[in-house]
């Protein structure tokens, strides 16, 4: 699975219903996992973005779940495919000589 770092701006529908912030991220937690995701760690943020969620996904689990939680109008999302370095390391050592 990969790794996927989400930041997240609330749309003025999101900030208005604030208070429904942790229900909704229930949701998404439990839509993620019925994607065979996992979100592993929620943020809320002060500046540029409102929220930094940490999520491993296969890339479709990824896309199916970023498009559904979008279409719901609360959040609109900035995405970063993230590698740890083990995977960096695979990478590099695949580099032409």
């Amino acid at each position: 699975m990969a790794t996927y770092i989400i930041l997240m701006k609330f749309t003025e529908q999101g900030i208005k219903n604030v208070k429904d912030s942790p229900t909704r991220y229930e949701a998404f937690k439990a839509m993620v996992e019925k994607l065979g995701g996992e979100v592993k760690g929620i943020y809320y943020t002060m500046g540029k973005y409102d929220l930094v969620v940490t999520v491993e996904a296969s890339d479709e689990a990824a896309m199916t779940g970023l498009m559904k939680l979008g279409s719901l109008g609360n959040v609109r999302t900035e995405t970063l495919r993230a590698f740890s370095m083990d995977d960096l390391k695979k990478l590099i050592s695949k580099l032409p000589k």
